[in-house]
């Protein structure tokens, strides 16, 4: 008979053989961890940031800090969707490239040429953008929130153009993170954005405990910053070192290879604004700061579960571009397909969860129901997303062939939810937004975007 040792050995080799064969189903490795942990941290830091606004903030504040994140969104009108194509393209140079032990880029000449080229070429493009969307953010936002100052007296001004201020280096900056996931460092890539999750918060609710105000959204973006220069030179320092001293032979034509493909997600990116970030504005601006607050609070925990669930898919960008310069579409195809299954599946799940949250915080009477959307329009956004989200994989897909046949049905969605929204959010807030939204993701976007991928 075996002994009690030889049971519990041969228990435990079963148990990891099991959880192996789950996490091969699930497509769980270290970089969906990390992206996991990375993104969790809005979820799992809500809560106290939640408690933090709702104690030390009034509904007129919230209001304010949430429409401050939505009109930074503002900036995507001057990326152009630059950052999708640095992605696919630079995935594709990297096939013949890769890092040596040193962190120094090694491969083929002629590809890392045209890397380098790609990479200097977003720098510059990121950071004349950065100083237009400052000023264009500050003058905008200056005569946007100027309708409600004298009536709340909140002491918006100085931290609103601080916080303009920072886009100059924060745009500058974002290029690095596009380059480094097209060149497949998306494990690294998500181990940072947890511990800048982690950092981000804590340095935020301190200053909301410090009575900082909408200042808090200023320590915020400067937090964010540091980590991610703290980042780039401890980890890649040697892989930018190229942007600045390799001599090009070959170079990626912004005008006859990227444009092509550019302008077409910039249309699409811009439509996004009014899929998403363009609601909080509306509502502040007809129904008051404290609608605002309620929707922006739940906004941003409808797309924390939306970040969750697209890890499975962007941190396989990268492969999908190689594949694809390899010509081993076969491959291709079947990470695609279960990378898209379990996305999809954990969106939906995730996104029941969070409705039946809310749902018991309006049945018990929670202090909280004030402060959150009620759950009809919370429970029709999730739905919306729901279709929104079942369609992205099939633009991942395209977008890694260097392809954007979806930039029409993204500009036709924007159109009409935009329009609806603005319809019936200036008689019926939350509801009628979520009510545009949900018929508009369900009834066109949906149907569209699959017909392009059958075809």
């Amino acid at each position: 008979m075996m002994s009690v040792e030889a049971h519990t050995i041969k228990f435990q080799l079963s148990l990891k053989s099991n959880l192996r064969w789950l996490a091969d189903q699930l497509q769980i490795d270290r970089a969906v961890i990390y992206g996991i942990f990375a993104n969790s941290s809005s979820i799992l830091a809500g809560p106290v940031t939640i408690f933090m606004i709702v104690t030390h903030f009034s509904p007129e504040l919230q209001g304010f800090y949430y429409t401050f994140n939505n009109m930074l969104a503002l900036r995507v009108f001057v990326e152009l969707g630059l950052g999708t194509v640095i992605i696919s393209f630079a995935s594709h140079e990297w096939s013949k490239l890769h890092l040596d032990k040193d962190g120094h880029i090694v491969g083929d000449s002629n590809a890392l040429s045209r890397l380098v080229s790609l990479g200097r070429l977003a720098f510059i493009w990121y950071f004349i953008g950065g100083f237009i969307a400052s000023i264009g953010l500050g003058v905008g936002g200056y005569l946007f929130f100027s309708q409600g100052k004298l009536v709340l007296g909140i002491s918006w001004m100085s931290p609103w153009f601080f916080l303009c201020s920072l886009t100059v280096i924060n745009m500058w900056l974002t290029p690095a993170l596009f380059l480094l996931e097209g060149c497949n460092q998306v494990r690294l890539i998500y181990a940072y954005r947890m511990i800048q999750g982690i950092c981000v918060n804590i340095c935020t609710w301190i200053a909301i405990l410090l009575g900082a105000g909408l200042w808090a959204a200023v320590v915020n973006a400067a937090v964010s910053i540091v980590c991610l220069v703290v980042f780039i030179f401890t980890k890649y320092r040697h892989f930018f070192k190229p942007m600045i001293t390799y001599v090009t032979t070959s170079i990626i034509d912004w005008r006859t290879e990227l444009w092509p493909m550019q302008w077409r997600i910039a249309l699409g990116w811009m439509g996004g604004y009014f899929m998403s970030a363009f609601f909080t504005p509306l509502i502040f601006h007809y129904h008051g700061p404290v609608a605002a607050g309620q929707f922006g609070m739940t906004w941003a925990l409808f797309l924390a579960v939306g970040s969750i669930s697209n890890i499975w898919l962007a941190r396989k960008r990268p492969q999908f571009g190689m594949l694809i310069a390899k010509k081993d579409y076969g491959s291709l195809d079947k990470l695609f397909f279960r990378s898209a299954t379990v996305s999809i599946g954990i969106f939906g799940c995730g996104a029941l969860t969070l409705w039946l949250i809310i749902y018991s915080v309006y049945a018990i009477n929670h202090p909280l129901a004030v402060r959150v959307m009620s759950p009809l329009p919370a429970g029709l956004f999730l739905l919306g997303m729901f279709f929104t989200y079942f369609t992205a994989p099939f633009s991942y897909y395209l977008h890694a062939h260097n392809k954007e046949p979806n930039w029409g049905v993204s500009v036709s969605s924007a159109i009409l939810v935009g329009l609806f929204a603005w319809i019936l959010g200036k008689q019926f807030s939350t509801l009628g937004v979520s009510v545009a939204y949900v018929i508009v993701a369900i009834f066109f976007t949906f149907p569209c975007v699959m017909t392009v991928w059958y075809r």
